[in-house]
């Protein structure tokens, strides 16, 4: 949305502008350096490894495609080609939803949460590594509050973004 014409945004103060920059950044670099730590370590990518956690979370180990996608701020597109790959390593299994026989529900196997377990140390060394060793001192749960009310629904987002 426009903002009003009579309206207009007060501009960044330098505190502001250098944090927006700096959030921006970290918000591509991070994602990127956490890929790549997992790819060398376990030759799995960040997203497979999103995949099989949130599968490890929920109940009986089961999701259907379309939450497993939205809870992964992913495509259903890209989560089919994702649990594709991994159900050739048979990390995961697609089944017919129950309740609908429409959908298809995403289920870890057993291989898939051990092999989720297998990746988890070096997931945590490269998340400290990467983001907590420079957050010394800083209310965690302060910024966590901050970062979930950004993108809580209805903060102004608008209908073309996706989460």
């Amino acid at each position: 949305m426009r903002p009003d014409a009579h309206h207009r945004p007060a501009a960044l103060n330098n505190e502001e502008e250098a944090f927006i920059r700096a959030f921006s950044r970290a918000l591509i670099i991070v994602p990127r350096a956490l890929d790549a730590d997992l790819l060398q370590g376990q030759g799995m990518s960040m997203s497979e490894y999103t995949v099989l956690m949130h599968l490890s979370e929920a109940p009986d180990r089961r999701t259907r495609m379309s939450d497993l996608a939205a809870v992964c701020a992913l495509s259903l597109s890209a989560i089919t080609r994702i649990v594709a790959r991994l159900e050739q390593q048979d990390l995961v299994q697609r089944e017919r939803c129950g309740a609908d026989g429409r959908g298809w529900n995403a289920v870890l196997t057993d291989a898939g949460l051990e092999r989720l377990r297998d990746a988890w140390p070096t997931h945590l060394a490269s998340v400290r590594r990467r983001v907590f060793d420079h957050l010394q001192g800083v209310d965690l749960p302060e910024v966590t509050r901050a970062l979930q009310s950004i993108t809580a629904p209805g903060t102004g987002r608008h209908r073309s973004d996706t989460v």
